[in-house]
């Protein structure tokens, strides 16, 4: 039976402990075995889809139609996923035979391949009710790299992250799952104590600076600290040319204002502040453009935030109204559009530069092109940054900056929409991310939850199947340096 209570202290223990023994036996299957039983997952839940996007629609306030691509973002990564175990490239296995005449002198048989961290803590959050909660990126990376999850729901969607949760249970479960590979608890209380638990190896987190940086402290702060994956805050600068600007004013004012606008302002990726060229006009413009209707956001916790956010940033002394919607600080929510110069943003970064989570966007009106990469400096890590440019542009500085300070650069597009795909990059340097090297969405999220292990002098039958000398697994592996696909 569907529930949403409280998960106690006492069950969460039960969980854990469920999960840490059945870490082994998951971890032990094959890549192909792992991959059948993510697959039928995606395929459990497809079956499902008309009750996931009822459920969904009445909790969140999010249209059919978003939500129905959403659950098929979800299935395809887990399908996906299921791709990069079949591949094995991400066992990253590597031979070096023993070698009496290695110039460093004689070396010894050494063996090396990525193994699962173990049990793992996810952190679902409100904004993608199926890509990024229950069986989202998060629970499909740790899943992949042989890790059980413990899945802390998201109290913005309960009754579906519940559902969810018992469709996935069922799906591994008839793949040959051993129980306790998955599990989904309840209440900010029952989520901690998972991620304080001695046998959970890492966390993993989208949502909130000050959510996600309390959690990383926890983690930090165990007796033995643990790896913690946070997704946290973003605003997403997008710089505009001076010959962009002139070239095509209509399009990126449209692109800009449904960018921004777009899900209600609630996609981390959205494009907080705009660097446009004051000579441009870009700011008429955008006090002239048509702003989409108002509507609702996700829940009344994140309407109360925003709304208090808007009213500091739009009481700010440095700060004018370009444009807005009827009510808004109202629910339904109407889109803002805001303005200021560069001098003044230079003077107030900190309280300028802060994200806006919801339709709320900054536009910042610069003088001198030069001054792009000294502004770009200005901020904090971010998840993208986007350049608006033409291609007789010399904006190398400020690319190089940029590239410093976010881990996805977009070139004449708009950072809403994270494809999900090998080379994706969704992260950061800090407070976008609290692991700057690693990602959330795409393949090389499993990386998160792998850990390498090197065999000296093993005897073959206990080394893992990827390092065995047939190559049972047909994986690729680097053999004496030589890489064998």
């Amino acid at each position: 039976m569907t529930t949403t209570a409280e998960t106690t202290q006492a069950d969460v223990d039960r969980i854990v402990g469920t999960a840490a023994a059945a870490a082994p036996a998951w971890g032990a299957l094959t890549p192909a075995a792992r991959a059948e039983a993510l697959g039928a997952v995606a395929d459990a839940l497809d079956a499902a889809g008309p009750e996931l996007v009822g459920l969904a629609a009445e909790e969140t306030h999010l249209p059919e139609a978003r939500l129905k691509g959403e659950l098929f973002r979800t299935t395809f990564q887990l399908r996906l996923f299921g791709e990069v175990l079949t591949e094995g490239s991400y066992l990253d296995a590597r031979i070096d035979h023993a070698d009496a005449d290695w110039p460093m002198g004689a070396r010894p048989d050494l063996r090396r391949v990525n193994e699962p961290l173990g049990p793992v803590v996810v952190f679902a959050a409100s904004n993608f009710p199926f890509a990024f909660s229950v069986a989202g990126g998060d629970t499909a990376s740790a899943l992949a790299a042989g890790c059980p999850v413990i899945l802390k729901a998201h109290p913005g969607h309960p009754r579906l992250s519940a559902r969810t949760g018992e469709i996935v249970v069922e799906a591994l479960r008839g793949a040959g799952a051993p129980d306790g590979v998955f599990a989904v608890v309840f209440g900010q209380d029952a989520g901690t104590a998972a991620l304080e638990h001695p046998a959970v190896r890492a966390g993993a987190f989208t949502g909130s600076i000050g959510g996600g940086r309390a959690l990383f402290d926890i983690a930090s702060a165990r007796p033995e600290p643990i790896p913690f994956y946070g997704e946290m805050g973003s605003v997403n600068p997008t710089f505009v040319t001076p010959a962009a600007a002139a070239a095509r004013p209509d399009e990126i004012v449209t692109g800009f204002v449904g960018s921004f606008t777009m899900g209600v302002g609630q996609f981390c990726t959205k494009p907080g502040l705009l660097f446009v060229p004051a000579a441009a006009g870009l700011a008429d413009r955008l006090a002239a453009a048509s702003l989409p209707a108002a509507a609702p956001m996700l829940n009344d916790r994140l309407h109360g935030g925003y709304v208090e956010r808007l009213a500091e940033l739009r009481d700010h002394a440095a700060v004018r109204v370009l444009a807005e919607g009827a009510d808004p600080a109202g629910s339904p929510t109407s889109p803002t559009v805001l303005a200021t110069t560069a001098e003044q943003f230079r003077g107030a970064v900190d309280e300028l530069a802060a994200e806006c989570f919801g339709p709320t966007a900054l536009v910042i009106e610069y003088d001198d092109a030069a001054e792009l990469p000294a502004l770009a400096e200005l901020l904090e890590g971010q998840l993208t940054a986007t350049v608006q440019g033409s291609e007789d542009d010399d904006v190398a500085d400020l690319v190089d900056a940029l590239a410093g300070k976010a881990g996805r650069v977009l070139w004449n597009g708009w950072p809403t929409g994270v494809s999900v795909t090998h080379a994706q990059q969704h992260g950061g340097p800090y407070p976008a991310t609290t692991a700057p090297g690693t990602t959330s969405v795409g393949t090389a999220a499993i990386s998160r939850f792998l850990r390498p292990v090197a065999y000296q002098d093993m005897p073959e039958r206990f080394l893992p199947a990827a390092l065995r000398e047939n190559n049972p697994l047909g994986v690729p592996r680097r053999v004496d340096g030589v890489l064998e696909v």
